[in-house]
């Protein structure tokens, strides 16, 4: 007898990669028609989210391969939510991302009781404890020995010649810790800020209502915001005056010699 042998239909489930390029495009839609509700440009939500604008973009479009890895865009998914006002916790778990832990399976050496020594271990416990001991000893007399030989010559110098050292050290200090360049920020309202000295970014974020931040530079400080209406500064010892006007973005520099 012949036997016929039914061929059974094998359904192939969809790759890790190919769930998350769905995904993406559909999260993408889902965040872009949110932000075009709200009438809200790349370039506002860039700010809000720190996120550069060619990521948030690739995000609403969802191409994979402008995008870092997939535990990188999940975060992102998630702050560019939270910044529309959706529950950015949720949206990002929808977005798939492999599970890269790995479970290690406890082994087990058996030692031959000829290596396991107790005495050995309990020799070089004694020998720490005592290298400690020395060591520390040895620490605490040298600092001694030159706090006591540091008084004896303050002892031997005149007066006048200890008071003229004090006064220079003191304006050594002053010299060293002061900039010709110094701006003191007050914030009237949360504020987004980016702070240059001397071409080179110190600071980038948003501060709270209240905060009194104090930058230096030898040559020029730069300060940027989107709401100059809510900062106050500072130029060097002139009083504090406002940079703009509430929601106004304003960018000023501050240079060695110029007043504000």
């Amino acid at each position: 007898m012949i036997k016929w042998c039914r061929k059974q239909k094998v359904k192939i489930e969809p790759s890790l990669e190919q769930q998350s390029a769905e995904k993406l495009l559909e999260i993408g839609a889902q965040l872009r028609q949110a932000r075009q509700v709200q009438a809200l440009s790349l370039e506002r939500v860039a700010l809000r989210t720190m996120i550069p604008r060619h990521l948030l973009k690739a995000i609403e479009a969802g191409n994979r391969e402008e995008l870092p890895e997939p535990i990188y865009i999940q975060s992102y998914i998630k702050q560019y939510a939270d910044a529309l006002g959706l529950d950015g916790t949720e949206l990002a778990r929808n977005f798939p991302i492999e599970d890269r832990r790995i479970l290690l399976k406890p082994t087990q050496r058996i030692l031959p009781a000829a290596q396991l020594r107790p005495i050995h271990l309990y020799l070089l416990y004694l020998f720490v404890v005592f290298w400690a001991v020395n060591a520390l000893s040895y620490t605490l007399s040298r600092n001694q020995l030159q706090e006591s030989s540091f008084q004896r010559v303050q002892q031997l110098l005149p007066t006048q010649t200890r008071s003229q050292q004090s006064d220079i050290q003191s304006v050594s200090t002053a010299n060293q810790d002061s900039k010709p360049v110094r701006i003191s920020v007050t914030l009237k309202a949360q504020s987004w800020l980016r702070v240059t000295a001397d071409g080179q970014t110190t600071f980038e974020g948003t501060l709270p209502q209240g905060t009194q931040r104090t930058w230096e530079a030898e040559e020029e400080l730069t300060l940027k915001t989107e709401n100059a209406g809510g900062v106050l500064v500072q130029f060097n010892q002139e009083k504090a005056k406002q940079i703009g006007n509430p929601g106004q973005m304003q960018e000023v520099t501050f240079a060695a010699n110029q007043r504000l």
